[in-house]
């Protein structure tokens, strides 16, 4: 780490983070009938296995969950990509209670490219978010239903997740 971050939750912050909004999905959906998880590449999908993975902890019930990349659906980054959300996602999302996952909303634009992505597998039920972090400056009228941590942040300031999974350790830094 560089001297310019500095440490805002720690990975067993992190953890407590990911049990609360287990439980509040629990809650909000009277259940896991027919919820699956989307998480939205990279840091959104580790972070929804990571979730996924303590709902059948707390419920005895394994929840669907893929990876879905919303790059071909930027406003702003049109990429050629060779992942195919088809083909990612194994089951069907038709009357299904999706819950996208990611790791910090900031401006919006990345959910609305999800909710693009998601309308082309499919129609769904309903659709909720999930945000570790929640950064503030929403340039479109989109929230999260569940919010692991809301961190006001300045404009030139930035909010980095690491993840065990690719950075060798879990925590949340301002940059």
């Amino acid at each position: 780490m560089t001297e310019t971050m500095k440490q805002i939750i720690d990975a067993e912050a992190m953890k407590r983070m990911i049990t609360r909004l287990s439980y509040e999905i629990i809650e909000k959906n009277k259940g896991l009938e027919d919820v699956v998880l989307l998480g939205i590449r990279s840091r959104g999908s580790d972070i929804a296995l990571r979730i996924a993975k303590r709902l059948e902890e707390l419920e005895d019930t394994k929840v669907p969950v893929a990876s879905i990349d919303i790059t071909a659906y930027r406003d702003d980054k049109k990429e050629d990509t060779t992942y195919s959300n088809q083909e990612a996602v194994h089951f069907s999302i038709t009357d299904k209670k999706v819950i996208l996952v990611d790791d910090v909303l900031y401006t919006g634009r990345t959910i609305r490219a999800a909710l693009d992505a998601v309308m082309d597998l499919g129609r769904p039920q309903s659709i909720s978010l999930v945000a570790l972090v929640d950064r503030g400056h929403r340039e479109l009228p989109i929230r999260a239903d569940h919010v692991g941590k809301n961190i006001p942040t300045a404009k030139s300031e930035e909010i980095v997740v690491l993840l065990e999974e690719t950075d060798g350790k879990d925590g949340i830094y301002l940059k």
